[in-house]
């Protein structure tokens, strides 16, 4: 078949990844946990045929040039390799949340591609080795095509899922302080952090005992045990990057007041615990039971603009001409 789509869905790591171990590779320098959401997703259709010129690429209604475009290609270029096809592609792909706003877009939009690019190449289905794949682009995507808990192991190429969603159903609230893309790519974020912060090497050994330690709470069903990781682990994450020369920083305004409001949440009696990622984005992890209250206390948090509630998220699948694959 020359033609299939995809959808994958954005997800959020409960334990972080910052830093590269081998950039070539994109080895991730630290494992990291994630939980898979719902409520958040990217769909992409990939075409090859001999009468492309060249490879097209649209990313939410609007062509794709410069490294956007370079990033795509090189996963098609993968995927031709391997299938011996020599036939350029058209991709079409969009988002239905913000791209490029530390929410993980390039999880989910490179978690599509990879998928659909190679059952549009006729390549066999392979979940992970189109995890393998993703992960050569945005090491998150690597996650992103398992629903559920998944974990990217330190030094694995491809992700693995770590329990379903059905064995600890959370949910997952995202207050959105800032429309539009931030000022730093991860990339370049965390080659900087690296390159110039001295607590980059605490947070690379500190990293793996703390996703060992969320990974045995979530197994546990054990909430109260896996907020506080969770936030730990946020926190040395974003204290890596405040170390940099200069210091890069995510945190708003409305970043610092939305953390505020979960604590005082916390202390009336909500489980609710706070993660941050490379954005000025606040995400809250609560039971289901708890959502609702949680968004509203979010809403009214000052500078917070709206909220988005997520449960945990499905199997990326993928849909040949033929019928669903995957």
């Amino acid at each position: 078949m020359n033609r299939a789509t995809a959808t994958a869905h954005s997800n959020i790591a409960l334990a972080k990844y910052w830093g590269k171990a081998d950039r070539e590779l994109n080895l991730p320098a630290v494992p990291s946990l994630s939980m898979t959401l719902d409520a958040m997703s990217t769909t992409t259709t990939v075409v090859f045929d001999d009468a492309f010129e060249s490879d097209v690429v649209v990313l939410n209604g609007h062509e794709a040039l410069g490294s956007a475009r370079q990033r795509v290609c090189a996963v098609l270029d993968r995927v031709r390799q391997l299938a011996g096809r020599r036939q350029y592609a058209s991709v079409s792909s969009s988002n239905n949340f913000p791209t490029a706003a530390g929410l993980a877009s390039s999880a989910s939009g490179f978690a599509a591609l990879a998928l659909a690019a190679r059952a549009a190449a006729g390549l066999p289905d392979d979940p992970h080795a189109a995890s393998s794949m993703a992960r050569q682009a945005s090491a998150s995507a690597a996650r992103s095509v398992f629903g559920g808990y998944v974990a990217l192991d330190l030094g694995a190429h491809s992700a693995r899922k770590v329990v379903g969603a059905l064995h600890f159903p959370l949910s997952l609230v995202v207050a959105v302080t800032r429309e539009g893309a931030k000022e730093t790519g991860s990339t370049d974020g965390m080659e900087h952090t690296r390159a110039t912060s001295p607590y980059y090497a605490s947070w690379v050994a500190s990293a793996p005992p703390i996703c060992d330690q969320v990974e045995q709470a979530i197994v546990s069903r054990d909430l109260e045990r896996l907020g506080p990781l969770v936030e730990h682990s946020a926190l040395l994450m974003h204290a890596s990057m405040l170390g940099a020369n200069p210091a890069i920083t995510y945190f708003s305004p409305a970043s610092i007041a939305a953390i505020e409001a979960v604590k005082k949440l916390r202390q009336a009696g909500t489980l609710a615990y706070f993660t941050m990622d490379a954005g000025p984005h606040v995400k809250v992890i609560c039971t289901p039971a708890d959502t609702t209250r949680v968004a509203a206390t979010l809403r009214s948090t000052p500078g917070v603009l709206r909220t988005i509630e997520c449960k945990l998220g499905p199997d990326a699948t993928v849909t040949r001409e033929g019928g669903v694959e995957s």
